[in-house]
């Protein structure tokens, strides 16, 4: 049997043994239905088509019968009140149902559903419904929006079984109407009965039947409680008080010789008890809490088939059952009362919720501090860590350390972990620094392209490092290439933007042919270098590829024909050797210039 909390208003089908079920497979003959009322369920076809062969309505579609309905059953009810309306219809979960809702007042004028879902329930869900699933499973996609109703409206209700598997449903109203309006929320008076609506009651309850009719000469009350109706002996009153779950019927003699007869359903829910419950205390970094984990200490050992647990953020919340907690609770950080609604599955009225916990969030430490960190070869140490501690927490770093931040001076991995702990909870974090050593830069090459108007130096360092360039006195720059270059001596400089040193070369930038055809036709007859002028005291020394040297050039001998000693030198590869005088007087030789060209003939 399933049976779910409600708010005030309650519907639930179930069996008081052989007790015949109030449904009704056809929309004339709906069942009325209003607050506090227990009706027995169960659907076995589809009686009359109420859609007239139309194919569709709302969200519902044709099923395998060739009618909209299967297994159907329909039910009515007035509201007697303004606010917020929900319906909860529990099912197997193994099930599936649909549900239609009409306002209207006519069943041959049903018009388009208000709420209406037609999914499958592959999702293996315990509800469907308007309004907010009992559990709080924000996720179930059966359950449509809340429903604002005004008093005197009326409204059909088609429960559809869809799967031909029929173990019944329940039906509870929920919503804040019930809190505003607990007793007349929905309007009883549809209800044509001597004895009123079924009763829906908690044990211990006073539940007196008033059968009082005007010149009544007798009264005689039944009781069937699965094995028939019985005469309830002695009992000839007006009014009966029960105690036992039964139908009871009552025959009420007139003058006239004439009897009315009127039966009720009186159902009695066993009243829970709540249990004390301990406090928790959770990390921040759990992320959600299951709620459920608490099931066993509110409950004891009462049944969780015959009472449902449910977790509030108040306590208004929890004794209206309103706004339910989803099992899967994300809580704040910091201390929240929780509070525990156990409740009868057949009656969610039957509740205590007089049981409560503390529910602390502890926060996790944060650690904000940079994670990679550089140092330079010669550093005598640096600070890592959190310069900024919290009193209330541990610090431990995995070199042994138990301070907040520490000093290095060797590259390598540092893991920080600070504890906060409170309640024997203990809530960690870690953050890990890289420490990398940065080497000062180092010139391995320089790459001048000599295209004697449009020069280019491009500066190769082996060393990986955060390295800023510049030529001369100018801007540092961070590509590694210089273009337009004028020819003539230049310093450039690499700078470890970290400040773990530079360095610095001098360079000669100088224009020469790669090739020269010393063949008397005035073109490229001579090889020469440009930019000579630019250089004090120059001399250019050319060699074969033994090392011979072959011609010496400087200001007063600017280019080499080919000859060495008046006789032409051979087609061949030929080196050469730029020396000057530098800034500081001394004699040096220009380094990482390209100093090698050919002689064609």
């Amino acid at each position: 049997m399933r049976c779910f909390i409600a708010i005030w208003a309650l519907i639930f089908f179930t069996r008081v043994q052989d007790a015949v079920a109030q449904v009704s497979a056809d929309c004339d003959n709906a069942i009325p239905i209003c607050n506090n009322t227990p009706v027995n369920g169960g659907t076995n076809g589809f009686g009359l088509d109420d859609f007239n062969g139309t194919t569709t309505s709302g969200c519902l579609e044709e099923a395998l019968a060739g009618a909209i309905e299967s297994n159907s059953a329909w039910y009515r009810f007035r509201t007697g009140a303004s606010g917020q309306l929900g319906i909860n219809i529990g099912i197997d979960t193994g099930e599936d149902w649909d549900f239609a809702l009409y306002q209207t007042s006519d069943c041959n004028n049903l018009g388009d559903p208000v709420r209406c879902n037609f999914f499958d329930n592959q999702d293996g869900n315990g509800f469907i419904g308007i309004g907010e699933d009992p559990y709080g499973d924000t996720n179930n996609v059966q359950y449509e929006d809340w429903l604002q109703v005004e008093p005197g409206e009326d409204y059909y209700l088609l429960i559809n079984n869809f799967s031909n598997n029929n173990s019944g449903f329940s039906i509870q109203f929920s919503g804040q109407i019930f809190v505003t309006n607990p007793y007349d929320a929905l309007d009883c008076s549809i209800i044509d009965n001597l004895l009123g609506p079924p009763v829906s009651a908690c044990e211990n309850d006073t539940v007196i039947l008033d059968a009082t009719t005007v010149n009544a000469t007798n009264y005689e009350w039944f009781m069937d409680d699965g094995s028939g109706f019985q005469l309830i002996s002695g009992e000839n009153n007006a009014t009966l008080q029960v105690t036992h779950s039964a139908v009871y019927r009552v025959r009420v003699s007139l003058p006239s010789g004439s009897t009315v007869i009127s039966e009720v359903q009186v159902a009695f829910s066993a009243l829970p008890t709540a249990f004390p419950i301990t406090d928790e205390t959770i990390c921040s970094n759990s992320g959600t809490y299951n709620l459920s984990q608490k099931n066993g200490e509110v409950l004891g050992s009462q049944d969780l088939q015959e009472f449902r647990v449910g977790y509030y953020a108040s306590y208004s919340d929890a004794v209206n059952g309103l706004h339910v907690l989803p099992e899967q609770y994300i809580p704040e950080i910091g201390t929240q009362t929780i509070y525990a609604r156990v409740s009868s599955l057949e009656n969610p009225r039957c509740f205590d919720v007089s049981q409560q916990f503390q529910l602390t969030v502890l926060q996790n430490p944060l650690l904000d501090f940079p994670t990679e960190v550089d140092i330079c070869e010669d550093n005598s140490g640096i600070a890592i860590g959190d310069p900024f501690p919290n009193a209330a927490f541990h610090y431990v770093w995995d070199s042994g350390e138990t301070t907040s931040s520490i000093t290095v001076s060797q590259a390598g991995m540092y893991t920080l972990t600070a504890t906060n702990s409170l309640n024997g909870e203990d809530c960690t974090s870690s953050l890990t620094v890289t420490v990398r050593v940065s080497r000062p830069p180092e010139i391995s090459d320089v790459i001048i392209e000599d295209l004697q108007n449009e020069n280019s130096v491009t500066v190769i360092t082996d060393v990986e490092g955060d390295f800023e360039y510049r030529l001369d006195d100018g801007a540092y720059q961070s590509t590694n290439v210089f273009l337009d270059v004028l020819p003539g001596m230049h310093t450039v400089t690499v700078n470890n933007r970290l400040g773990c040193g530079s360095v610095t070369e001098n360079i000669v930038v100088v224009g020469f042919p790669k090739f020269f055809t010393p063949n008397g036709d005035n073109v490229n007859d001579d090889w020469h270098i440009i930019g000579m002028s630019n250089l004090r005291d120059p001399v250019v020394s050319i060699f074969d590829r033994f090392g011979k040297l072959l011609k010496s050039l400087d200001s007063n001998s600017t280019y080499w024909d080919g000859r060495f000693n008046g006789r032409e030198v051979p087609s061949s590869d030929y080196w050469f050797k730029l020396t000057y005088i530098d800034d500081n007087g001394q004699l040096t030789t220009a380094k990482y210039i390209n100093n090698h060209f050919s002689l064609r003939r």
